[in-house]
């Protein structure tokens, strides 16, 4: 997995040495943001494995190429329109790239095609040459098609180049995406081994056209060669024993053998129905379809053909995750599954269908605050397709000033879930958390118990959660709007009227200014402002629920 690491180093910096340097005027960089790429390899975020390659290849890029920075996933969870162009392209960006790379948040959904489109159109690829560098460690999950997408940008651009890095992506899942660099004349890069990477870059991309060679001096005719088949490698792959042969969405990684036995040069990826001419020798030959890899040593000698047969011992599995028994499947809803011999378990989003090595598969479904794991075999050559239900209800909380009254919506909207029975220090275990009106939770049925907050009045509201039930909660929080103006002020506080029983009276809030505006409980209240020289000023306010109160302390 090391290697995975470095080969996305290598193959950023080697993006920026051909594509940057020599194939486009100006470059925008798309870098995948979403939630994903918290995912680990050898211990550390690709996250961070993606902010460090792109420190360094910026580096190296010339400060007259103008580069441009482009993410997405980075703000909002679930959102497909979560696409933002953080640094125009402009001459000297590394730093505002590197500087926005580390400030960024991984949370989101994966919508790369909308994001491609997006930068085209910044780089207004009608009318000049423009390229696009997308780094991404999925695939597309907002209904999107790459495919198409690099046909339409070829048909439509003037010289429109789209270069692919799949980061940790299987062979798989990988064709899904390469097809947007080979429909836009670009290339598709995937790390998954550093030496393999790096050769096939130098050869493909990075190596100069070699400088034509004299014509030879004529030669004699030479006597006729017997006839050649067309192939002499024909691999068949199948997901079990007499089974129909695989010819879509797996993969053929072919290396040289080295003598002991083990993977030497890295030769081609191929996909599908595999036909070849391989030259004499020794080679490791990788087949592969979703999760399931087998391998096998295969000696090339000429004029024989070679139709050596891969038995995946696989099947497919399809889950559809649902809330509850009937619901509609929640796309947004994370499957992993560990599967026999995983190194690490796969991750999917929605409705998965995946090829798996055969076997006890261990599938995990989270929607919200609910989980559901079920162990699933799975049998060579086999389907199985399987509703997952999770168990949750659906619940959209909103606070209202006053029952019946207007809606709260400003930027001090806070909801806090908690269990309802309390522990025995006389707590509650907080489940989860939102910010702003129509603050939505999946949750499994249970008793909770919901804080509502809008500025400084809180209200506590217990509810119950069925599964498969929807409830629309509104929170009357009993509370007004209160507007304070206090002229050459430089600090306003909020106390409650009342005085306890030492003559103290309560602070509710404050702020350093000469207006301050917060939603507060209705009741009476004192407002003191003070002035930079010490002096002071008070005025009396009574707030309503539901009603704005104005006061003017000079």
């Amino acid at each position: 997995m090391a290697g995975l690491a470095r080969g996305v180093a290598a193959a950023i910096l080697l993006l920026s040495m051909t594509t940057f340097g020599f194939a486009a005027n100006k470059v925008i960089i798309i870098l995948d943001a979403s939630g994903s790429m918290w995912a680990q390899i050898d211990g550390k975020p690709k996250l961070e494995i993606a902010r460090e390659s792109l420190r360094t290849v910026l580096q190296s890029v010339p400060t007259d190429d103008e580069i441009g920075f482009m993410a997405y996933g980075h703000r909002e969870k679930g959102s497909c329109d979560d696409i933002q162009l953080i640094v125009p392209p402009q001459a000297g960006s590394g730093s505002a790239i590197s500087a926005a790379a580390d400030s960024l948040k991984f949370l989101g959904k994966t919508p790369l095609t909308a994001a491609v489109k997006q930068a085209a159109e910044a780089l207004r690829y009608t009318e000049d040459k423009a390229t696009v560098v997308l780094i991404t460690d999925g695939l597309e999950t907002c209904g999107g098609d790459p495919c198409a997408l690099g046909k339409e940008l070829e048909a439509s651009g003037v010289d429109f180049t789209a270069d692919v890095v799949g980061f940790g992506l299987t062979a798989d899942e990988g064709k899904q995406i390469a097809c947007l660099a080979d429909n836009t004349g670009g290339k598709y890069i995937q790390a998954s081994d550093e030496k393999a990477l790096q050769e096939a870059l130098a050869e493909t991309v990075a190596a100069p056209a070699p400088a034509p060679e004299p014509a030879p001096a004529p030669a004699p005719a030479p006597a006729p060669e017997p006839a050649k088949p067309d192939f002499n490698f024909l691999p068949i792959a199948v997901l079990a024993e007499g089974g129909d042969p695989v010819t879509d969405g797996n993969a053929w990684e072919i290396y040289k053998a080295k003598p002991d036995g083990t993977r030497g040069d890295y030769v081609s990826t191929e996909y599908g129905a595999y036909k070849a001419n391989l030259e004499p020798g020794d080679y490791i030959v990788v087949a592969s379809d979703g999760q399931a890899k087998t391998e096998q040593k295969v000696k090339i000698e000429a004029g024989q053909v070679y139709e050596p047969l891969f038995n995946l011992n696989a099947g497919t599995l399809i889950i559809h995750p649902r809330p509850s028994e009937g619901a509609d499947v929640v796309d947004g809803a994370a499957i992993v599954i560990d599967y026999p011999g995983a190194d690490m378990p796969a991750t999917f989003y929605g409705t998965t269908k995946a090829v798996l090595p055969a076997g006890n598969e261990k599938v995990t479904v989270t929607i919200g605050q609910g989980v559901a794991t079920e162990t699933i075999p799975l049998a060579a050559g086999k389907t199985v397709e399987k509703d997952m239900i999770v168990g949750v209800g659906h619940v959209v909380a909103n606070a209202y000033y006053a029952a019946g009254g207007d809606k709260a919506d400003g930027s001090g909207i806070g909801f806090k879930v908690l269990k309802a029975k309390k522990k025995i220090d006389g707590t509650r275990d907080e489940v989860t958390y939102a910010y702003g009106p129509d603050s939505k939770f999946d949750l499994p049925a249970d008793d909770y118990v919901l804080i509502a907050t809008v500025d400084l009045a809180v209200v506590e509201q217990p509810f119950t959660v069925k599964v498969g039930e929807f409830q629309d909660l509104k929170i009357a929080m009993n509370a007004g709007v209160l507007a304070i103006t206090a002229p050459g002020a430089s600090k306003i506080e909020i106390f409650e009227a009342k005085k306890d029983i030492n003559g103290n009276r309560k602070s509710l809030g404050y702020a350093f200014d000469q207006k301050y505006q917060a939603a507060i409980p209705a009741g009476d209240y004192a407002v003191v402002s003070e002035k930079s020289d010490n002096s002071s000023k008070e005025g009396n306010v009574t707030v309503k629920a539901g009603e704005r109160a104005e006061l003017t302390v000079q």
